[in-house]
């Protein structure tokens, strides 16, 4: 049970991550290679605030300050500086991994008994269940912090969705979608798409890197290597979700993008459980990534194929 009850966890916790890959890739169509470092430059500035005793809610909006900051960076690249997208996130993840490094001062911190968010949510469930570190559900033993976790996450990712959905349909927020559907006609009612663009990037990447502050605060530490291949986890979740809703209505498909990403990791832990190594993990993403890109086609296919016979 604890095993199913981590994945959901970790789920919801890079469901924040696919928030914002779906803002750079499905607003924009904006290929923003920049969240492989900004995951991690949300971890590492959160655990070293956290090690200088910060508390984790400041920490934790600290590092989504740090992800906008990156966003920036790449957005103005493009939009300034003429560069192609996919370079600009290029340049800016790979400039990252040493920026990184210096906010850290190593290759990883640890945050054993460090004050955390985990270690908070712990500490109030353990006092709702007057002492208890488990309870049974269901039949099932259940530790107090998982449980515990796993409510405060998902409190904090339906906050956080709430206020995207609110967010994107006020004027600035249209605005920003309507850059992304047709910048000429943006351009002819007077609104500088170029500054939509670097804004939404900055919202993109503050969102990633608040997944992986929290991460970090989940997982115990911050590594410099852990967020590799999160660009392709967070299009999963939200090639996925598009396929759950099978609609473009803005508020289903953030609720369908937060689904794609618990689905996903729970696809995962399922390969991981029937015996496949830890180190194939990436191959497994990679894997079902394709699958997901594949199978809409062929069920578009399918249809048109049925509507004609």
């Amino acid at each position: 049970m604890s095993l199913l009850v981590g994945t959901f966890t970790i789920g919801f916790i890079l469901s924040l991550l696919a928030l914002g890959v779906f803002i750079s890739f499905r607003i924009f169509a904006f290929p923003d290679i920049t969240a492989d470092g900004s995951v991690t430059l949300g971890a590492s500035v959160a655990a070293t605030l956290l090690v200088h005793g910060v508390t984790p809610p400041v920490a934790s909006l600290a590092a989504f300050g740090a992800g906008m900051l990156a966003g920036t960076c790449t957005g103005t690249l493009h939009t300034r500086f003429k560069i192609n997208p996919l370079l600009s996130g290029i340049l800016v993840m790979t400039a990252l991994y040493s920026v990184n490094l210096h906010v850290m001062g190593s290759s990883n911190i640890s945050l054993l008994g460090v004050n955390t968010l985990a270690t908070q949510s712990e500490r109030l469930g353990m006092k709702l269940m007057r002492g208890a570190t488990t309870f049974h559900l269901a039949g099932w033993e259940v530790s107090v912090r998982d449980a515990t976790v796993l409510g405060a996450i998902v409190l904090a990712v339906l906050l956080t969705g709430t206020l995207l959905y609110w967010f994107l349909r006020t004027n600035l927020g249209i605005a920003m979608r309507a850059t992304g559907d047709n910048v000429q006609m943006i351009r002819a009612l007077g609104v500088n798409d170029g500054n939509m663009i670097i804004f939404g990037l900055a919202i993109s990447n503050g969102f990633v890197a608040l997944s992986g502050a929290l991460l970090a605060q989940y997982q115990g530490f911050a590594d410099v290597g852990m967020g590799i291949g999160m660009v392709v986890w967070g299009l999963a979740s939200v090639i996925i979700g598009e396929a759950l809703v099978g609609t473009n209505q803005l508020g289903l498909t953030i609720v369908g993008t937060v689904m794609g990403s618990v689905l996903f990791r729970l696809m995962v832990a399922v390969a991981l459980r029937w015996g496949l190594s830890p180190n194939d993990l990436k191959l497994i993403t990679a894997a079902f990534v394709f699958v997901a890109l594949i199978v809409p086609q062929f069920i578009r296919k399918g249809r048109m194929r049925s509507a004609h016979a």
